[in-house]
């Protein structure tokens, strides 16, 4: 059964949940949506980390623990999230390190949920940790994307909003792609 959207449970610290809220209160939009729109800017620079050779790589990548019954979805678009490179890889598990205490609940198109399997794959690549289920990727992916610059998140929701109105996330997809 095709369903347009898909329901997911995220866990984030109180930090990044507040900043999602603002970010949604700021540009008119619900927390779904503004989270779409940051999985559309932050697996273009995920895709982009390099693989660090200083990481081990183990045969049996250890597994980050996870909420019970939680699900997630992620999406492509523009890099403006956080930085690249070898500092953007230190950023990434500097995020996967903080405990996410908070449980959120998002509703994402289908589209960008096929994305995750993509995501957790590259995050294990770049950290050697095997995240888990779908959600913890989206978790991961919209952790990394929070911990950027507010000011910069904020300025690239509303250029990404003069496009079209707020939630295109999975319209915008096949562009991006």
């Amino acid at each position: 059964m095709d369903c347009e959207e898909v329901m997911l449970t995220v866990r984030i610290a109180a930090a990044e949940r507040a900043l999602l809220r603002e970010l949604a209160r700021g540009h008119g939009a619900d927390m779904s949506d503004v989270a779409a729109d940051g999985l559309i800017d932050v697996v273009p620079s995920l895709h982009v980390l390099p693989v660090p050779p200083v990481l081990p790589v183990r045969p049996e990548p250890a597994v980050l623990p996870v909420a019970p019954g939680a699900v997630a979805a992620s999406g492509l678009g523009s890099a403006t999230g956080p930085g690249v490179g070898d500092a953007g890889v230190l950023q990434l598990l500097r995020v996967l390190a903080r405990p996410a205490p908070c449980a959120v609940t998002l509703w994402l198109p289908a589209p960008v949920a096929d994305l995750l399997p993509l995501v957790g794959e590259r995050i294990t690549a770049v950290t050697g940790l095997r995240i888990g289920p779908a959600s913890a990727a989206l978790s991961a992916a919209l952790r990394f994307w929070l911990a950027g610059d507010p000011q910069q998140l904020a300025a690239g929701l509303a250029a990404l909003h003069r496009q079209g109105s707020p939630g295109l996330a999975a319209q915008r997809l096949d562009v991006a792609a």
